[in-house]
């Protein structure tokens, strides 16, 4: 299984890479419309609609993507991306949602029946963390990859420190394996990371200036991203909980479906990309 995962990582990691840093902004967002249409298949199973409503999510998920980023309207270019206020709506949408919603849903213990409220939810949070990594890696390959970095060594930092230290579960009906003290675990890596990173901000053009103040907020803002992680990352688990399955997928050997990977970057990348569109040139 090890052997799988770290196989299946020596494909994509290079491949993701040189997307990155290698394609243009729309043809960035093609790549990321086919993962996201393969993740939108995950959630129509893991919400457990049938034939019809399946077809119906999967189509009007690739038929939004095509529209925001194919037709002249809208407005995309290659040079700014979208404009602001469609940013502004649908990233703001998901945010909302990470930020008040689904901490709420998940603090009752409530399970989530509605076909309807699912489609419409994973339709919201799969189109604008589609929109978020296209507008992020218009603006900055290297700033895309740096905010997906803070979630990355999040998750890395908690996995290693709940396995030290942890004693407290966090959410035992959901993940059992995850504590606060892995959580704990993560918010000093991330801070660590996020004033490591603060030399570099100016260059990527965050607009405050080098002092104390500008530094909390980095790391405010990094600690923040951080913590709506967790919550995407419970969220996805307690979808797959209550569908009786351990992965969202099986299309990457190893590591399950596509949702198992950008569950905590689903919810952080929306409030990143309002990051960026504020606090960056």
């Amino acid at each position: 299984m090890l052997k799988t995962r770290i196989i299946t990582a020596l494909v994509l990691v290079p491949l993701t890479l040189a997307a990155l840093f290698g394609l243009p902004p729309r043809g960035w967002g093609a790549v990321m419309l086919g993962v996201v249409v393969v993740a939108a298949a995950e959630w129509a199973g893991l919400a457990a609609l049938q034939k019809r409503g399946w077809l119906l999510f999967v189509g009007t998920t690739l038929f939004t993507g095509c529209v925001l980023l194919l037709d002249p309207a809208v407005g995309f270019t290659s040079e700014r991306g979208w404009p602001g206020a469609i940013v502004s709506w649908i990233c703001g949408a998901a945010t909302v949602f990470w930020l008040l919603i689904a901490p709420a849903w998940l603090a009752s213990g409530r399970r989530i029946v509605s076909r309807p409220l699912l489609a419409i939810v994973g339709w919201l949070v799969l189109i604008a963390t589609w929109m978020a990594v296209v507008a992020l890696q218009t603006r900055s390959p290297g700033l895309l990859l740096a905010m997906m970095a803070i979630v990355w060594i999040a998750d890395t930092a908690a996995y290693f420190a709940g396995r030290r230290f942890g004693r407290r579960k966090l959410a035992p009906s959901i993940s059992p394996g995850k504590t606060w003290e892995g959580v704990y675990g993560a918010l000093v890596a991330v801070t660590i990371y996020a004033l490591l990173l603060l030399p570099l901000a100016a260059a990527a053009g965050y607009t405050r200036s080098p002092d104390a103040f500008a530094a909390a907020i980095w790391v405010a803002l990094a600690l923040l991203l951080t913590g709506l992680s967790i919550v995407g990352d419970l969220f996805e688990s307690q979808l797959k909980r209550q569908r009786g399955v351990k992965d969202s997928g099986t299309i990457l050997p190893g590591h399950g479906g596509i949702l198992d990977r950008i569950d905590a970057l689903s919810a952080a990348m929306p409030p990143a990309a309002l990051i960026a569109q504020h606090l960056f040139r």
